[in-house]
């Protein structure tokens, strides 16, 4: 099984990427997302991916974190969602965005992505949402981008770069997620009120996440 590609780009298609790996050359499909953080051609990249083997084809799929790789895995384990479609769920909402729905029973969210019709997007809010909460836990650390050998990045930047917030963001999701299922909840019940409290607040911080989420939980009246 091959769980990471590193390499030059050689080119990069409308949904994939050809990656030089000192003379053996991968094709790796990837969403949009993933694809407009390529480099340019002669470029470095990396890439964490996922075999898919069928009767009559084997392709490679690229993903630029751990947790979009195990967002992949998870949604392809819904009966009708293929390898493409759980791309495109990816592509439309990443990975938060696609934690979020899921936990929060969006349908339309999911619905939104090319290809998934509205009968496909609530098997996919039903069947996971249970299951979505042990992706949603990885935190930062499923978060981390593959970086290839001269240390570029094709992911949001690590803490020390540009963009503190995502990370900072997944930590805190993860620490609410773990502090509410260890007060208790169900996870099902758990994830839903994290979803909804970052949403209301990306920028909140662990203890304030878990203070907004507590308040989502409390019996009303």
């Amino acid at each position: 099984m091959i769980g990471k590609v590193t390499g030059r780009v050689d080119y990069r298609n409308a949904d994939h990427v050809l990656i030089d790996t000192g003379g053996v050359g991968y094709i790796v499909y990837c969403n949009e997302r993933t694809l407009a953080m390529m480099p340019a051609a002669g470029g470095m990249v990396s890439l964490y991916t996922e075999m898919v083997v069928r009767q009559d084809f084997m392709q490679l799929y690229g993903f630029s974190t751990l947790a979009e790789r195990e967002w992949h895995r998870l949604l392809t384990s819904v009966q009708g969602v293929g390898a493409k479609a759980a791309l495109a769920i990816l592509g439309t909402l990443g990975p938060e965005g696609t934690g979020r729905a899921i936990a929060l029973g969006d349908v339309a969210a999911i619905k939104a992505a090319p290809g998934i019709g509205p009968k496909i997007a609530q098997r996919v809010a039903n069947e996971l949402k249970d299951k979505a909460p042990a992706v949603m836990a990885m935190g930062a650390s499923g978060s981390q981008a593959a970086e290839a050998d001269e240390g570029l990045v094709i992911d949001v930047p690590k803490p020390a770069t540009k963009a503190p917030v995502v990370d900072g963001a997944a930590a805190a999701q993860a620490d609410a997620l773990s502090a509410l299922v260890n007060l208790g909840y169900g996870q099902g019940d758990a994830a839903s009120a994290v979803a909804e409290a970052s949403g209301n607040a990306p920028e909140a911080g662990s203890a304030e996440l878990i203070r907004a989420t507590l308040r989502l939980l409390a019996p009303k009246g």
